[in-house]
């Protein structure tokens, strides 16, 4: 029973330091991924003995600054709900990796490790429901702060996320339909099937479906979805937060486009899968075999799937960087309109083809 709990939280602790340090990353790689863009050179002022890194310490720089500012609570402010909103975004962000699959099974003597802190027969619907529960620490923001402007910004965040989460459950529905299962390591242990020598990823039995979760990632409250922060309009569930806690409230941002990259990666492209890769080994279709140590094989797995995170990271942020803000109408129109729509035609297609093949 020790020895379980121990590798259980090990685990954890792994899951949590890779996410929080991609995290502190992906603030570097917004700068420069914009800068590139815009034709500019991005951060690249912070300098730890005159060594700059290409701006990679700004991230530490960023954190340090952030936890030395004044922590302002507005005098109309409901102070125990004021303090704990960016911690429940926070948690409810954090906590839908529990359940998301980043390696195959790790053997260590006798031991067989499953590399996925919790694996649920229902691992879909804990990310969705989780992801939804953190509806709570916007909502609880904006109103805390006993600042109009901030309750109208939560409002958006709220109508903005219960329209767009009915799209991103629905556009993973053929997914489950196609594998049978709801159980993340299952579905990623089917797309591992060859068909005609080629593997079963959801993105290439279910395209459009990957199109509308990628779509659907309005849930992320970033650009062009971010009218729930809008700064020109003087709008935003935090906009009375300060140090630390709007330090939180923005990390927890990113840590959700983290979460959708990897839900994306597990559910389309095959999760930790690696074409022809097996237990013993590459075996190619055409008979030629390449045999890895246990250890090699796991290894290519987690990597596989951290690739896979950082591609589809990658995609959001191009996304954040091309598209201008929509209009809060436009957004709801989008959501409730066109995606909606779009993604229940997906569903009956799909379930009229499985009726076809039988």
């Amino acid at each position: 029973m020790l020895i379980e709990t121990t590798i259980t939280l090990g685990k954890i602790a792994l899951v949590l330091g890779a996410v929080l340090s991609f995290t502190l990353f992906l603030t570097w790689v917004e700068r420069k991924q914009s800068a590139l863009i815009q034709d500019r050179i991005g951060a690249n002022r912070a300098s730890i003995l005159g060594v700059r890194a290409l701006g990679l310490f700004h991230p530490l720089a960023d954190g340090l600054k952030l936890l030395t500012k004044e922590n302002f609570v507005p005098a109309s402010a409901d102070r125990f709900l004021f303090a704990i909103a960016p911690f429940i975004s926070l948690f409810f962000a954090l906590a839908a990796f529990a359940v998301i699959p980043f390696g195959d099974v790790l053997r260590v003597g006798e031991r067989e490790i499953q590399l996925q802190i919790a694996n649920l027969d229902i691992g879909v619907l804990f990310i969705f429901a989780f992801a939804g529960l953190g509806i709570y620490g916007t909502v609880l923001a904006g109103w805390a702060s006993g600042n109009k402007w901030s309750l109208l910004g939560s409002l958006r965040a709220g109508a903005q996320r219960i329209a767009y989460q009915v799209t991103l459950g629905l556009s993973i529905v053929g997914v489950v339909m196609i594998f049978g299962s709801v159980a993340l390591d299952d579905i990623v242990r089917a797309q591992g099937d060859l068909v005609y020598g080629v593997p079963r990823w959801g993105i290439l039995v279910q395209p459009f479906g990957f199109l509308l979760f990628i779509a659907a990632t309005a849930q992320t409250k970033r650009m062009p979805f971010d009218v729930p922060e809008g700064e020109s309009e003087i709008i935003g569930c935090h906009l009375e937060y300060s140090g630390i806690k709007f330090g939180m409230f923005m990390m927890a941002d990113f840590v959700e486009s983290i979460m959708v990259a990897a839900v994306a990666a597990t559910l389309f492209l095959g999760g930790w899968q690696v074409p022809y890769l097996e237990a013993s080994g590459f075996v190619f279709p055409w008979g030629a075999t390449w045999e890895l140590s246990h250890l090699a094989v796991v290894l290519l797995q987690v990597l596989a799937f951290a690739l896979k995170v950082c591609a589809v990271s990658w995609l959001l942020m191009q996304i954040r960087w091309t598209l201008p803000r929509l209009r809060y109408d436009q957004v709801v129109r989008l959501g409730w309109k066109m995606l909606l729509p779009a993604s229940l035609v997906n569903v009956f297609a799909t379930g009229l083809v499985l009726l076809v093949i039988g």
